[in-house]
């Protein structure tokens, strides 16, 4: 049976640091309003330091979630520092920002405001429809610095949206929040991340998101495969079991003594998005532009992800911790 859901706990958990140094990425500053995520997508790879942590990445993640209720205040001090050099800040690498916590903190949105007026670049990641209430803010930080968002589409089944990503906005509804924002001169792009073997990787699958992406006026567009350590491994092959149970000899070969698949299937799929994306001319068709020129490294020449924004490793890495702090 499918677990019932059951509205989260909010735990207020000031934090002492807003922005989280990263290494060996292709940006160098995250920043995570909450810890944990009421969307409870299956694959979540946040799933594996929830188990690290030695705290729950079954079923009972994203019943919990803690919020950093002092964000918005602590990167105000830490943005007025003379050492800041404004670099860009990626918001949501470990968790959505726009999850159904925010419509009652408003934290991302404080920290937005933070982030505008001290003309410092962004970059989201989100699921959540809900971004579309900061347009304001967000046309504003544009202005003054810089902004681009990925809005995680690895599907547009119903069915594989249901099975997967419990928590979240549909699909479609993701997608008609980033027409409004691309109509508004954001730069907004689709992430088919992460597309799941035999699942979601058919061609007719992938040729539907890019084809709905181009549709809704996405700027860009790059795909990534599931990636399966400790606590999500479990996880989603527990899930898998229950919703394709045919599949599960197929993914103990696949991810047989590896987290990641490699570039033999891995590269393929990036392939065929990166023809899908020529063949529905999925580029920047803005009418209005908020910012001459793009202010991060997310869409490559070729249309490919330079690195998973998601989880924005090598094979074999570890992500560093202040990604999920």
């Amino acid at each position: 049976m499918r677990a019932t859901m059951v509205a989260p706990e909010y735990r207020a958990e000031p934090c002492r640091t807003a922005l989280n140094k990263v290494s060996g990425m292709s940006f160098r500053w995250s920043l995570n309003p909450y810890t944990g995520c009421a969307h409870r997508c299956t694959f979540c790879f946040v799933r594996a330091f929830e188990a690290r942590a030695d705290r729950p990445f079954d079923d009972r993640y994203g019943r919990s979630i803690r919020v950093k209720v002092n964000i918005a205040e602590v990167l105000e001090r830490e943005l007025a520092r003379k050492s800041w050099r404004h670099e860009k800040v990626v918001v949501g690498t470990a968790t959505d920002p726009y999850q159904p916590a925010e419509g009652r903190f408003r934290l991302t949105r404080a920290c937005l405001v933070r982030l505008a007026a001290s003309r410092t670049p962004l970059h989201l990641i989100t699921r959540g429809p809900m971004i579309l209430r900061d347009t304001d803010v967000l046309s504003d930080a544009a202005r003054s610095a810089g902004v681009s968002v990925t809005f995680s589409v690895p599907t547009v089944d119903p069915d594989v949206w249901r099975r997967t990503e419990p928590g979240t906005a549909p699909p479609r509804q993701r997608l008609r929040a980033l027409s409004r924002l691309v109509a508004a001169g954001l730069d907004v792009g689709v992430g088919m991340a992460p597309i799941l073997p035999g699942i979601s990787d058919s061609p007719e699958s992938l040729a539907a998101v890019v084809r709905a992406a181009r549709d809704a006026g996405a700027t860009g567009i790059w795909a990534n495969l599931l990636y399966l350590r400790h606590g999500t491994r479990e996880h989603f092959l527990d899930n898998l079991a229950r919703d394709w149970p045919e599949l599960l000899p197929v993914y103990a070969r696949l991810y047989a003594g590896r987290d990641y698949l490699g570039k033999a299937e891995l590269g393929p799929v990036q392939r065929q998005v990166a023809e899908l994306r020529r063949e529905f001319d999925v580029r920047d068709r803005r009418t209005i532009r908020l910012e001459e020129q793009a202010v991060d490294a997310t869409w490559a020449p070729d249309g490919e992800s330079p690195s998973q924004l998601e989880l924005p490793l090598a094979p074999g890495e570890d992500p560093p911790a202040s990604l999920v702090a």
